[in-house]
């Protein structure tokens, strides 16, 4: 077995632990579910705010199934335009089989988050962990990362990873998902992202296709993801600038908040950043 192969099988392998450790975090150990209940309050309050409203109902409704179904197909159909019929397979692989495993395991494991109990109601349904939005908008994401040539892919992860994780906030804030779900669906699109990679590594190992190996630095492979990092800093900078004294209170109130906001985002990045190394040669 190709050792590209063998170490995306070993990535996929821990994004599966992962898993289990979130859900385990999130169900049973009472500063993780008041973390989760926490922050779920604090982005809802964003919420009523007329532009993150508009931006949340957005990102949401990009990735709610009757659209979904329209626009990540054609992920696929970029790999296929570009002549790798190969990765326009694993492509559809990782779309149906990341978004089935996250339906499987909402039925499978069905136990309300209980931190989530506001005054003996359960805001979020106990069907939602995983979250499916999450998953979808993690494996398109990482999908478009395999299709993409290679000189493009750094760019490509930035800007999926931060996509994701703007479909990730969206989620929690407009109320239908506690964090704990979003980190859990980006692990699962990760998880199916990382074994498709490992096929197509020894696939491509028994019977090789490329005619060019297109080299990327490290250096240029790290730089559009240091520039959304940069970019997002100073978003919420100029935000806080706007209204400090209010921005500077409400961190100071939500300071959970902001932990698992940076969590998520490190995550989204951190995983797409993973794959798109996974690739380079």
């Amino acid at each position: 077995m190709a050792i590209r192969a063998r170490w995306a099988l070993a990535g996929a392998a821990g994004c599966m632990m992962l898993i289990v450790a979130t859900w385990f975090a999130a169900f049973h150990v009472a500063i993780f579910r008041n973390a989760d209940l926490s922050t779920y309050l604090g982005f809802m309050e964003l919420h009523r705010h007329g532009l993150v409203q508009t931006a949340t109902s957005f990102f949401v409704r990009l990735c709610n199934p009757h659209a979904y179904v329209l626009w990540a197909p054609l992920v696929a159909v970029i790999a296929v335009l570009r002549g790798r019929p190969r990765v326009a397979l694993g492509v559809g692989v990782i779309l149906l089989g990341a978004n089935v495993t996250t339906e499987l395991m909402k039925h499978v494991l069905p136990e309300p988050q209980s931190a989530g109990r506001i005054n003996g109601w359960f805001p979020v349904p106990a069907t939602l962990w995983p979250s499916g939005h999450s998953t979808a908008a993690m494996a398109a994401a990482l999908g478009l990362v395999l299709a993409s040539p290679a000189r493009l892919r750094p760019l490509v992860a930035a800007l999926g990873a931060a996509f994701a994780v703007a479909v990730g906030y969206s989620l929690v804030a407009v109320g239908t998902h506690f964090p704990a779900d979003v980190f859990a669906g980006y692990l699962v699109a990760t998880t199916w992202t990382l074994v498709v990679v490992a096929a197509l590594s020894e696939a491509e190992r028994r019977w090789p296709t490329e005619t060019s190996v297109d080299r990327v630095s490290l250096r240029a492979a790290l730089a559009p993801q240091a520039g959304v990092i940069i970019a997002a800093v100073a978003l919420v900078g100029l935000a806080a600038l706007t209204r400090p004294h209010d921005a500077l209170a409400y961190a100071q109130d939500h300071e959970q908040l902001v932990a698992v906001a940076a969590a998520i985002a490190t995550l989204g990045v951190g995983l797409s950043t993973g794959v798109m190394l996974s690739l380079r040669r």
